[in-house]
């Protein structure tokens, strides 16, 4: 008879969890850390693309300045699953509401269900469509200069306009080197814009750009529609960002606007619009370096856990108030498993 228990226990366990968090990067792990360490029942759901993956490092993160990007991330799934946290391979396809939880459902996989969830699966960046841009994305073609300022620093750096905000990302690089090209791709500049430019010694360099010029495995330059090459050795671009939250859709959940992309939007905590949804990361955060992200998924592992906290008090006090009632009785073949896994 126990092992027969022992076995229905694992198979619930299995298949519902206090939180289901969606996205394996920087902040849905740490959220997932955090709430596993609270003696939550997790799974992590990894679709397993990365924004970052092109970059040699992770930068402006304490203590792990510099680290791999895929070595951070295996060091992540390991802490989860230290603390009983579950970490597996999925792309989820669609979440819909079941009752007071979800029903979460993986391309491909089982259907799990939970009652809260973390959504941290970042964004997609869309770049424009020019010859070796996409090929040298997070190598000699950037975007962040707090991520890889310091790597180009002194080089020769060419920003291509994308919008108002090439501007801004142009007098950013400013700050590391002296030698900064912007190229305006006939987007025309505003009176300021043009001003700011020219008094920080920024070259405006006006024309068609058709492709990037590569020799030997790096950028050497910017070919221009004329058929000159603008020597570079690296180049900035804003791309647009795409939130990755399509499966949200079941929810009423879309995308917001940004004068940059797209984001899903919620109050400072995470907590967004539809009740027991959070987000964290660039999902909801364009500009959110690793570490951001991964603050903001712990921040919002705490608030999910509080608020199961309370809801497991109001159906605690319920119980104690009735304790022959059918919800008592469901709640109790709920909760009896997960603190019997606990030695409780």
């Amino acid at each position: 008879m126990v092992v027969t228990e022992v076995i229905v226990v694992t198979d619930r366990l299995s298949n519902s969890y206090d939180v289901v968090v969606v996205g394996g990067g920087a902040a849905g792990l740490s959220g997932a850390l955090t709430l596993a360490r609270a003696r939550r029942r997790v799974l992590v759901l990894d679709a397993g693309h990365p924004r970052n993956a092109p970059a040699s490092g992770v930068h402006g993160l304490l203590s792990l300045d510099g680290t791999d990007p895929a070595e951070l991330l295996d060091r992540g799934r390991a802490e989860v699953r230290r603390y009983g946290g579950q970490v597996v391979s999925g792309e989820v396809e669609t979440v819909v509401r079941d009752d007071d939880g979800f029903v979460v459902e993986p391309a491909g996989g089982r259907t799990v269900r939970a009652r809260r969830l973390l959504v941290a699966t970042g964004l997609v960046d869309e770049l424009p469509d020019l010859p070796g841009l996409r090929e040298r994305w997070g190598r000699d073609v950037l975007h962040c200069p707090y991520c890889h300022g310091w790597e180009v620093r002194d080089q020769a750096v060419g920003v291509l306009a994308t919008g108002p905000v090439s501007v801004h990302q142009a007098l950013l690089f400013r700050q590391w080197t002296d030698d900064v090209a912007f190229f305006s791709r006939a987007l025309p500049l505003t009176d300021e814009h043009a001003e700011q430019l020219a008094a920080r010694g920024v070259h405006v360099v006006d024309g068609e750009v058709t492709a990037l010029e590569i020799a030997g495995d790096r950028l050497v330059g910017v070919r221009m529609g004329d058929g000159t090459v603008v020597g570079r050795e690296a180049v900035a671009v804003a791309p647009r960002m795409a939130a990755r939250a399509g499966f949200l859709a079941g929810l009423g959940l879309q995308p917001a606007p940004h004068p940059m992309g797209e984001y899903v939007a919620a109050d400072p905590t995470g907590r967004t619009d539809v009740s027991g949804v959070w987000v964290a990361g660039n999902v909801t955060d364009l500009a959110a370096q690793v570490s951001v992200a991964a603050a903001a998924g712990a921040a919002a592992a705490a608030q999910i856990n509080a608020d199961l906290v309370a809801e497991d008090t109001r159906r605690a006090v319920q119980a104690l108030r009735d304790p022959f009632s059918a919800e008592t009785e469901a709640r109790v073949g709920e909760l009896v498993p997960g603190d019997r896994r606990h030695g409780l």
